[in-house]
């Protein structure tokens, strides 16, 4: 069963995204340790498409990864 878009945005503000506001349903998100920004589009109440499951899942294992990163320097 495909997650709800308002899944995603939860995952991303959980992780420290930021979000910013984009043109109708679209938002954008950013984040320091992400390169670029990422779009989820959708009411919150509307299945996510597989795609954007998918970007959204890159994203949290990119965060993550660099914040190990930075961990492990740090020690």
């Amino acid at each position: 069963m495909p997650k709800k878009i308002k899944e995603l945005k939860h995952w991303l503000r959980q992780l420290g995204f930021t979000e910013l506001p984009g043109k109708g349903s679209h938002t954008n998100w950013i984040h320091p340790l992400y390169a670029g920004k990422l779009t989820v589009s959708g009411k919150d109440s509307s299945d996510a498409k597989l795609y954007q499951e998918k970007d959204v899942q890159q994203a949290v294992k990119e965060v993550k990864s660099k914040q190990q990163q930075e961990k492990q320097e740090d020690e």
